[in-house]
């Protein structure tokens, strides 16, 4: 279902996968984020987690102390640090993200083949059309730089 988190979005880092800058959640920045949240278990959501920290998965997360606090870095890199940015129906949103903010951190194009994947994520939570998926994207740091709402709104397929 479609969701909207309070901070930022933005690209940092280089991707080896996607070839280009990484998408990444500032809670504390000013803003809205949009984003599909899916129910999955704590098992299922501490292996995702797991493979974006290049982990192994199949081990237990601890999740008290993001459930308790609403944040959690477990170490340095991208993707280390766990966030709770509040509940959806009684039931905990979590996600994860990087531990530094923003501003800290140099902003980095996203890869064609990376917007295309996000926003049909976007797409399929189905609260935003697309003009306004492609706008959102667009206003970015990391693609504000680089792409306009016309070039990724010609990413979307044509139905």
């Amino acid at each position: 279902m479609p969701v909207e988190l309070p901070g930022a979005l933005y690209f940092a880092t280089e991707s080896p996968v996607w070839t280009g800058g990484r998408a990444f959640y500032d809670p504390q920045a000013p803003g809205t984020v949009w984003a599909c949240a899916h129910l999955v278990t704590a098992q299922q959501f501490g292996d995702i987690a797991a493979q974006e920290m290049y982990e192994p998965p199949g081990a237990d997360l601890d999740l008290g102390v993001v459930l308790r606090e609403g944040r959690h870095v477990l170490g340095p890199g991208r993707y280390e640090t766990l966030v709770c940015p509040g509940y959806l129906e009684g039931v905990p949103v979590l996600t994860f993200t990087a531990p530094w903010s923003l501003s800290a951190v140099s902003h980095t194009r996203p890869s064609t083949a990376y917007l295309r994947h996000l926003t049909a994520g976007l797409r399929r939570a189905g609260a935003w059309d697309d003009q306004a998926i492609a706008a959102y994207l667009c206003r970015a740091p990391g693609a504000a730089e680089s792409w306009t709402v016309e070039q990724i709104t010609a990413l979307f397929p044509r139905e």
